[in-house]
């Protein structure tokens, strides 16, 4: 489920880009598993509240979001996690959890952890949990022209499927 003004942006700034298809997956950590992609290179994109304004928070599968080092970074008041009823309605092409970071074609500034920034190749969901699109770093960056922060902590997983852990 490809979203057309997703592509559309793509292919109109002539961006080289490849698809790939994978097993559903509804975690970046699942994601990076069955596609066969480094934890590193998945970036997952999280919406965050920051003083009352949403914000794409983009890091690697294999960090989490450290919101006092977030609101530390952007001087803010208050920080926290979007919920899903604040952002649905903004992503209307993209199933839910989904979003590229590609913030800019919704209206939504993008901030990217410097973890992720320091990658030659990053790759995201494109607009479903079941096709991920990998492109260069610095071709993404040139794209949507994200804000650099540093604001996350290495994470934990625990992946479970008919709770077992794989």
């Amino acid at each position: 489920m490809l979203a057309r003004r997703f592509i559309e942006f793509l292919d109109t700034s002539h961006a080289r880009y490849e698809l790939m298809p994978h097993p559903v997956a509804y975690t970046a950590w699942q994601t990076a598993f069955l596609s066969h992609v480094p934890e590193d290179e998945v970036a997952k994109t999280v919406i965050v509240k920051i003083d009352g304004k949403l914000f794409m928070a983009v890091l690697p599968a294999s960090r989490h979001v450290d919101l006092g080092a977030l609101a530390s970074a952007t001087k803010a008041r208050q920080v926290r996690l979007a919920s899903e009823s604040e952002f649905k309605r903004i992503f209307p092409d993209c199933e839910v959890g989904a979003m590229p970071p590609f913030g800019n074609l919704y209206g939504v500034p993008v901030l990217v952890d410097a973890t992720l920034a320091k990658d030659k190749r990053i790759a995201f969901n494109a607009c479903s949990h079941s096709e991920l699109m990998r492109m260069s770093y610095e071709e993404f960056a040139e794209l949507v022209k994200p804000k650099v922060l540093e604001f996350t902590a290495e994470g934990e997983h625990a992946l479970y499927v008919d709770d077992r852990p794989w």
